[in-house]
């Protein structure tokens, strides 16, 4: 992982465009490529961010460049797409670079953990004649909660939350992503699944072609009360 806290101005252009006039930002640059841009402030979200797989550029001023005062460009171009992120740099306040090594992965809590059981335990539960493949499937990036199979044989990595927000969808994406160059998994797709799932999650799951499926835990621990309803 880079570390960059620097004078900079950032540009994106694709499906939209968007411009952060000149400010002091933290810039990380991950292992896995991705590139955030991150103000201080507005919680764990960065302004600005490029997904993996893209490709950072970075070069020195052109003429014009240098009398603005830029020392140094960043480009960011989506390997699958014509989205771009510019960063153009004024000053380096801090820069530090780190090898975190491979993550272990996240621990769930026990309702995500035991959620994530029971639906390995009912794969139908996401689909008719859906089959376990494996739980905890590997990436080099991280495990995929569930590897699923369909009735055609085509391939389904689930992620499963407690409460399925922003942040799972992307984490699916990037497994979807990095499975997808491995090859190997003939007509893979990505299910997103929760007991609930928030509104901005649909929209980006929709974006990303994945698929949004909600859970019932209680329903499937098949608990009942003395009048026979779940609880």
């Amino acid at each position: 992982m880079r570390i960059v806290v620097a004078d900079c101005q950032v540009d994106y252009t694709g499906r939209l465009t968007a411009h952060l006039p000149r400010a002091t930002r933290l810039l990380l640059v991950k292992a896995d490529g991705s590139v955030l841009v991150h103000s201080d402030g507005g919680s764990y979200k960065p302004l600005n961010w490029m997904s993996p797989p893209c490709n950072l550029k970075i070069t020195e001023p052109d003429e014009a460049q240098q009398v603005a005062g830029i020392i140094e460009t960043w480009t960011v171009r989506a390997s699958k797409s014509d989205d771009q992120l510019q960063i153009s740099l004024f000053e380096v306040v801090s820069e530090h670079s780190w090898d975190l090594g491979v993550d272990p992965g996240l621990t769930k809590d026990g309702v995500e953990a035991h959620l994530q059981e029971l639906l390995a335990a009912q794969p139908q539960t996401l689909g008719a004649g859906m089959k376990l493949i494996r739980r905890e499937y590997p990436t080099p990036i991280g495990p995929v909660d569930l590897m699923l199979q369909d009735s055609e044989g085509h391939y389904a990595a689930v992620e499963v939350k407690r409460v399925g927000g922003i942040d799972g969808v992307e984490q699916l994406t990037r497994y979807l992503e990095m499975l997808s160059k491995i090859g190997g998994l003939p007509g893979l797709r990505g299910i997103f699944a929760a007991p609930i799932i928030k509104p901005q999650a649909r929209v980006l799951a929709a974006e990303r072609g994945i698929e949004c499926i909600v859970v019932d835990y209680d329903e499937l621990r098949g608990f009942e009360d003395p009048q026979g309803k779940l609880f």
